[in-house]
């Protein structure tokens, strides 16, 4: 069996991060929008995506280079204030099954990102980017996931994809996958378990120390061999 991971959200505490620099930074152009609402909005888009669906409502196109300076600003962060997702290391020493993560980041930003919360080493060089393999298709696409499967040599229905957005779970179902939902993120929100769940999570946690034996459950089900 192999289990995936989702990065931001799931690995490292990131999707918080990022809705602060999109709020503060899309509010000083006039369009208000809170952290809690980037989070629970957007959570899981590609930036294209977001901003397709910001520029619709403010009827007009984002300022020339907004996105890249968001971005650098972003990752800025990400290299001085990300926190892991509390309990992960502790998981990893448990989790005895063949792991890599599959991303909608950037190869760029996740390396700044795991480099800096001491995972990288951990994953490499098991670390894929949706936007750079395959057709380099987002996730909802299930690329990434199938991606991650054939390097393994492990058919999709022996994987087990822990994400924390509906778009990341849809990817992970239409590749065939089954999915743990996450929800231990300082971005999660009311009613976000129920989401996931609706999205197809089999079972959705808040706490990392649970994976384990949830992974083990999930092992000795139908559909999965180890």
């Amino acid at each position: 069996m192999l289990v995936i991971f989702d990065c931001d959200g799931v690995l490292v505490d990131s999707e918080i991060l990022a809705s602060r620099v999109d709020s503060e930074r899309l509010s000083a152009i006039g369009y208000d929008i809170s952290i809690e609402e980037m989070s629970h909005r957007f959570a899981g888009l590609t930036w294209d995506r977001i901003a397709k669906l910001i520029e619709a409502d403010m009827g007009r196109s984002l300022p020339e280079n907004f996105h890249t300076e968001t971005d650098k600003e972003l990752d800025r962060r990400l290299g001085t204030e990300l926190n892991i997702i509390p309990g992960v290391q502790e998981m990893l020493d448990r989790l005895d099954y063949p792991r890599c993560i599959c991303s909608n980041s950037s190869p760029e930003r996740l390396r700044i990102s795991l480099t800096h919360t001491k995972l990288y080493d951990r994953f490499r060089p098991y670390v894929f980017s949706a936007v750079a393999v395959r057709d380099k298709r987002p996730k909802p696409a299930p690329d990434v996931f199938l991606h991650g499967a054939a390097e393994f040599d492990v058919d999709p229905r022996q994987c087990v994809v822990i994400e924390d957005s509906t778009h990341g779970i849809h990817g992970a179902k239409a590749a065939g996958m089954r999915v743990v939902g996450f929800t231990g993120g300082s971005h999660s929100w009311p009613g976000h378990a129920d989401a996931l769940t609706a999205a197809g999570a089999e079972t959705v946690i808040n706490r990392m120390s649970d994976l384990p034996a949830v992974i083990e459950a999930l092992a000795a089900w139908d559909g999965v061999d180890i």
